[in-house]
């Protein structure tokens, strides 16, 4: 009840709530001042969500723990009040005593609103503190460091990577070996930038770390194959993949159809379309199903549009606005307006509403065509 209250901002009503709740005896509880703090917090009420969480110690036996204040401090820097949360974190440093959780909290939140250069200056703190940072917290700043890092022009991209090199070195000069998650960021940079042969690299160098890659990891390297026009060398990954035990995700299928959909390359996309479905290797997305009605709807392989739409239909996955969209004007752009409009009903019969552009290009169509 305090969620739904605090959704629809009846913050008068919550207090109310969690005041008759104490006066019947009904002890609130610590989550139910989180969900309070959470929801003032979405609603840019930081200073009621502080004094929310000060007012637990009237009603919660033990008041406020380290771990609420953690969720307090999280909070704020998860909305963007990063300047806020680390405010607080100073202020009540003697009574909450600070550990590796908070500081990654922090350097999460500055790394958030893209300021590294503060998230580096909690890193540094740390040790002069008495505190270790662990690997999660270095894999948090190296995401920060990578995710938001402009990859052109190439001097930047150099910079990035050597930012995260140092960054590794330092892990390994404090006995912390990174990780999977460490090395699926990097692989993630690469991938974005377009270097295959650094991606390969780096999961060679991964696997020779002992450290076995997940799905994610060598989705992003498959990426990266593909959109540099390596579709062999990404098969060769996939293969790879399959006999290490890793199963592909729908996200790495589609990798291969979008790459053979700028070939117009329909062959294949229908092979591995067709292995996928007759092997059970996974479940195609939403995604899946519109990259290859999109393709095929322009390549006016409608036989094979309807086999894919029945697919999607029996998965019970879709269609979605999107597959419609897609389909309609498809079928507009090769005029076959009776197909057309059967669809555009069948969408408004479904309860999707099209989007203008769709009701104007049938329209206009329609009219055309007399």
């Amino acid at each position: 009840m305090i969620d739904i209250l605090g959704k629809v901002r009846q913050f008068d009503v919550a207090w109310q709530l969690i005041i008759e709740m104490d006066q019947q005896n009904v002890t609130p509880t610590a989550t139910t001042f989180r969900i309070l703090v959470r929801r003032l917090i979405s609603a840019g009420f930081t200073r009621q969500a502080i004094r929310a969480f000060d007012d637990m110690e009237c009603f919660v036996v033990k008041g406020a723990s380290k771990d609420d204040f953690v969720f307090l401090i999280d909070t704020l820097c998860k909305y963007g009040y990063v300047k806020i949360a680390t405010d607080i974190f100073n202020k009540r440093r003697f009574q909450f005593e600070p550990d590796a959780k908070m500081y990654t909290v922090l350097i999460y939140g500055w790394c958030k609103i893209n300021r590294v250069d503060m998230a580096e200056r909690f890193l540094r703190e740390m040790p002069d503190r008495g505190i270790e940072p662990n690997v999660v917290t270095y894999n948090v700043l190296l995401n920060g460091i990578c995710r938001k890092s402009s990859l052109h022009p190439e001097e930047r991209f150099e910079r990035t990577l050597r930012a995260a090199d140092d960054l590794f070195d330092e892990m390994r000069e404090r006995g912390i070996e990174p990780d999977v998650t460490s090395y699926s960021i990097v692989l993630h940079v690469y991938s974005r930038a377009h270097k295959p042969e650094l991606s390969l690299d780096k999961l060679r160098m991964m696997k020779d770390n002992g450290i076995c890659p997940t799905v994610a990891t060598y989705t992003s390297v498959v990426k990266c194959l593909c959109s540099c026009g390596r579709v062999e060398d990404a098969e060769e990954l996939l293969n790879e993949m399959v006999s290490s035990g890793v199963s592909p995700s729908a996200a790495t299928y589609n990798c291969f159809f979008k790459e053979y959909r700028g070939r117009k390359d329909p062959d294949s996309a229908l092979k591995l379309y067709r292995k996928i479905r007759g092997d059970s290797l996974c479940a195609p997305s939403m995604h899946t199903y519109n990259i290859l009605v999109g393709m095929f709807v322009r390549l006016n392989r409608m036989e094979i549009v309807q086999e894919i739409w029945d697919d999607m239909k029996a998965s019970g996955a879709g269609p979605d606005l999107d597959s419609y969209t897609l389909l309609i004007h498809g079928l507009c752009e090769k005029q076959k307006w009776r197909e057309a409009c059967q669809f555009f009903v069948e969408m408004i019969e479904k309860g999707l509403l099209p989007l203008k552009v769709t009701f104007e290009t049938l329209y206009r169509g329609l009219i055309q065509s007399g």
